[in-house]
């Protein structure tokens, strides 16, 4: 049995990693080839969708900043509790999808996902006790795993220069679409460029406001749509809209109606929403920084995201390509399944156990 341990997730703050968490778990669910037991915090309690799971209360899970520092660090200091809680499943092995182990020293084989080390590469967009913590967080979990998963060839590079782990305990697994939901619809595209991402300082917003200043001086007709938490100490913009977080759905409609989704960020270990939004059909412009050129290939066009007149041509170029642009992206976004995903983590969890 597989126990999954979603103890740190933190419903919509954590970005891409819970959308992989959550859609892992519900894939495993459909094709997963093992039992699995989903250890949950108070704050989700709707983790273990399709297989068994517990909310562990003994973890003093929060929303705020503070308080998930400070349930980590009583978790670290003592997981007496933790450990006998986990322990009680039987689990043969133990998979940390949003790579902080916790509880550790578990006398347990364990898999802990990487998903990015931006942190080693941007460390100025950490403070000083964030910056330390993951440095430290990090290496324990990579050093102490059985097997480490990351999600791009890009990621892996990274895993292995910069936290030293040989190459061949990094398993590359892609994440996947929810083709299901993710499909063109029947909407007509309205004068919309849209950008899904939380206010963290590696999403760059304040390069793509002034891009879209530039922008409108040849389209003035066009809207900026802002969508994610933490948007609303950005400034004020004329024809800019932020949203703040939306449901799930109101994101796909705007996939299906945006002319263009433009994606500026600086680094990625991954980048889900461009590749979402091809599934819907929507062209997309994209930063040329991280694992983005590795999984959009040649269905995009890239910018340098450190030059606002570069984002600005790039995004009026799709704009230009339109349709075309928009088929490429489809096919491209074919290839990404959840399913496939967890096909493949069932194969790092035998392996794991060997």
């Amino acid at each position: 049995m597989v126990g999954i341990s979603l103890l740190t997730l933190v419903p919509r703050i954590s970005g891409g990693s819970e959308t992989y968490a959550r859609e892992l778990v519900r894939a495993l669910a459909r094709v997963g080839r093992l039992e699995y037991h989903v250890f949950m915090p108070e704050i989700a309690t709707d983790a273990a969708d399709g297989v068994d799971g517990s909310v562990l209360r003994s973890y003093r899970a929060s929303q705020t900043t503070p308080g998930r520092i400070m349930a980590m660090a009583g978790a670290t200091a003592f997981p007496a509790r933790l450990r006998n809680e986990i322990a009680a499943t039987a689990p043969d092995v133990l998979h940390f999808p949003l790579t902080v182990t916790i509880p550790r020293k578990t006398g347990l084989p364990y898999v802990t996902s990487v998903l990015d080390l931006q942190h080693e590469v941007y460390p100025q967009f950490f403070s000083r006790a964030e910056l330390t913590y993951r440095r430290f967080a990090y290496r324990a979990a990579a050093a102490g795993s059985e097997l480490v998963v990351t999600i791009s060839e890009f990621a892996k590079e990274t895993i292995v220069e910069r936290l030293g782990v040989p190459a061949e305990r990094v398993r590359v697994i892609y994440l996947g679409i929810d083709h299901e939901r993710l499909l063109p619809g029947t909407e007509r595209r309205e004068p919309i460029l849209l950008y899904p991402a939380n206010a963290w300082p590696h999403k760059n917003h304040g390069r793509m406001l002034k891009a879209f200043d530039l922008i409108r001086r040849q389209r003035p007709e066009l809207r900026l749509i802002l969508t994610g938490s933490g948007l609303d100490s950005l400034p004020r913009h004329e024809n800019v809209e932020i949203r703040g977080h939306v449901p799930r759905d109101e994101l796909v409609h705007l996939y299906r109606t945006a002319q263009a989704l433009v994606f500026p960020s600086l680094y990625e270990g991954f980048g889900l929403p461009p590749l979402e939004a091809m599934a819907c059909g929507c062209p997309v412009a994209a930063s040329n920084a991280g694992a983005l050129p590795e999984v959009l290939d040649d269905a995009c066009r890239y910018f340098d995201p450190t030059d606002s007149e570069d984002i600005a041509a790039t995004v009026l170029d799709v704009l230009a390509a339109g349709e075309e642009l928009g088929t490429r992206g489809l096919a491209r976004a074919q290839r990404f399944t959840w399913d496939e995903c967890a096909r493949r983590h069932d194969d790092v969890y035998f392996d794991a156990q060997a």
